[in-house]
């Protein structure tokens, strides 16, 4: 059986993403916000809340 590695390629690729925006706020390559530094990592999360929280108001609201 094919071992599925999907979800971490997501997760690896968010922490990537955290680690070169920091580099590049530290080096004063750019000056964002740390919420956006770090942004990668939360916004998922996030995403994925409001999405759950939809649903379960869409399921309650038809039966």
């Amino acid at each position: 059986m094919k071992n599925n590695n999907v979800g971490r390629y997501g997760v690896v690729l968010a922490v990537v993403l955290f680690l070169i925006f920091v580099a590049l706020k530290l080096t004063g390559v750019i000056a964002w916000s740390w919420w956006w530094i770090s942004a990668p990592l939360w916004v998922p999360l996030v995403f994925t809340l409001i999405v759950c929280i939809l649903c379960l108001l869409i399921i309650r609201r038809y039966s």
